[in-house]
C-alpha cells in the first residue's frame, strides 16, 4: 500500500490551493493522510480526488490560538487515526511529545492516550519540519509542510510518501515539491 502523507497545510492562510507537486508527489497512492492544520476543509475534497482522505484535527484547525479558521465537522477528520495494513499499526496525529522532547515513557503514554497503544509508524505534523526518525519500535514520518516548510513563506514545501509492503516491510521517504 501506497500512503501520500501531508501536513500544516494552513490554507488559505499559506496560499489559496494545494500547490500543484503535491498532485505530482501523491499520483496513484491508495490513501493520503492529512496530520492536521488543514483549516478548510476544500483541502480535503481536493485531495480525495487523489484517493480517500483521513485527517488528524490541528491545533490550528480548531479556531484556538487566535486562529480565524474552523474546520468544519467532517467525518474524515479526528483526534487520531489508527489503521492496520499487512499487520502493521499505523496512527495519524497533529502532534505527540517524541523522546527527543521528553521521555520515552511520556511518548509511550501518548501513544496509549491516542492509540489504545504503541504503534508501528507514527504519522505526525505540527512542528513543520520535515524528518523520518526511530524511537525504539515506532518510525515516526512527519511530512513537513505542504506550504509552508520550517515556517518559511516561498520555498518548496515537503510530503512523505509511505510505503507498506507484504509481511509488513515499511519505508518512508520525504518528498520535496520544488
Amino acid at each position: 500500500m501506497r500512503i501520500g502523507l501531508i501536513s500544516d497545510t494552513h490554507i488559505p492562510e499559506a496560499c489559496e490551493h494545494l500547490p500543484a507537486p503535491v498532485f505530482d508527489a501523491f499520483a496513484g497512492v491508495d490513501l493520503v493522510m492529512h496530520a492536521g492544520d488543514v483549516y478548510v476543509n476544500r483541502v480535503l475534497d481536493e485531495l480525495a480526488r487523489i484517493a480517500p482522505v483521513i485527517a488528524a484535527i490541528g491545533n490550528g484547525d480548531e479556531g484556538l490560538d487566535g486562529h480565524r479558521f474552523k474546520l468544519a465537522p467532517d467525518p474524515r477528520v479526528r483526534t487520531a487515526h489508527l489503521i492496520e495494513v499487512e499487520g502493521l499499526r499505523i496512527g495519524l496525529a497533529h502532534a505527540l511529545p517524541t523522546p527527543d522532547e521528553t521521555s520515552q515513557a511520556v511518548f509511550e503514554r501518548a501513544m496509549q492516550r491516542h492509540f489504545g497503544g504503541p504503534v508501528d509508524v507514527l504519522v505526525m505534523g505540527h512542528s513543520h519540519i520535515e524528518g523520518v526518525v526511530r524511537y525504539g519500535a515506532t518510525l515516526v514520518v512527519n511530512p513537513g509542510s505542504a506550504t509552508l516548510p520550517r515556517n518559511l513563506i516561498d520555498v518548496p514545501g515537503t510530503v512523505a510518501i509511505l510505503e507498506v509492503a507484504a509481511g509488513g516491510r515499511v519505508t518512508a521517504e520525504i518528498i520535496r515539491l520544488g
